[in-house]
């Protein structure tokens, strides 16, 4: 199994979380996906469960997987959380009884796969997962775009207010991405009444649309749509998303 990143694994930091990732076009883009698939739905790498818990509250049966106990213990503690089957673990050992109508990886979740062995290892699980006419659906960062060069101190610094703890200063900083594509993270968040602040660090990798293409393919998913943002606009190369949906390649 991996190793959450401390962001995700410490239950006091994934308590954050939402603070300063507030639903987005990416949550409105997979809950119409979940209404128009209608059937069984598979959220891996659920995090705090916020998605999985709309769904829910939507009458799908939803089932949020994560490798984290500190996102899980936030995800099972939502208001309609009973709704949803939770389970700790990895994409790349689940092995659970059901077949879905969806699965996804929302949150740029599939960019915390450092390898092309890890990353193949969930895709092929998730296609275990997929019923007959299922679809799976993930995303990543468009490298060209370099997001990583504008997550700096005074460019990402924001400011929420949280309940029993009062406003809490987030900021991010960033190594050099490395020739793998990988980009160490470091989140510090100021709790800026008691002058007192937390440390937490994440990386995750950027590939190209290709690469991602050949992992999907190695994997047994056949692409049916590529989208380059949370409209359903097509792919280029000037996207700020590489969004990919796949149907279980059952041909070979």
């Amino acid at each position: 199994m991996i190793v959450p990143d401390e962001i995700f694994e410490s239950r006091s930091l994934a308590a954050l979380y939402d603070h300063f990732n507030p639903w987005s076009p990416s949550d409105d883009f997979y809950l119409a996906q979940a209404r128009e698939t209608g059937g069984r739905i598979l959220d891996l790498g659920c995090g705090t469960g916020m998605l999985a818990c709309r769904i829910a509250a939507a009458g799908l049966a939803v089932v949020g997987v994560d490798p984290a106990e500190g996102m899980l213990q936030v995800a099972r503690s939502r208001s309609g959380a009973d709704k949803v089957t939770w389970v700790h673990g990895d994409g790349q050992s689940l092995r659970l009884p059901e077949r879905f109508d969806l699965a996804y990886m929302t949150g740029h979740a599939f960019q915390a796969l450092l390898t092309d062995a890890d990353a193949v290892a969930v895709l092929r699980a998730v296609a275990r997962h997929l019923a007959p006419a299922g679809r799976f659906i993930g995303e990543t960062r468009t490298p060209a775009r370099r997001a990583w060069l504008e997550w700096t101190p005074a460019e990402s610094r924001t400011v929420a207010q949280v309940a029993g703890l009062g406003p809490v200063e987030e900021s991010v900083d960033t190594s050099p991405i490395s020739e793998a594509g990988i980009v160490d993270i470091t989140h510090r968040y100021r709790f800026l009444e008691t002058g007192t602040e937390r440390i937490g660090r994440s990386r995750i990798r950027f590939i190209g649309h290709e690469h991602l293409a050949r992992l999907l393919a190695e994997a047994g998913l056949a692409v049916v749509a590529w989208y380059g943002y949370w409209d359903r606009q097509a792919l280029s190369p000037d996207s700020r998303e590489i969004i990919a949906v796949t149907a279980a390649d059952r041909t070979g």
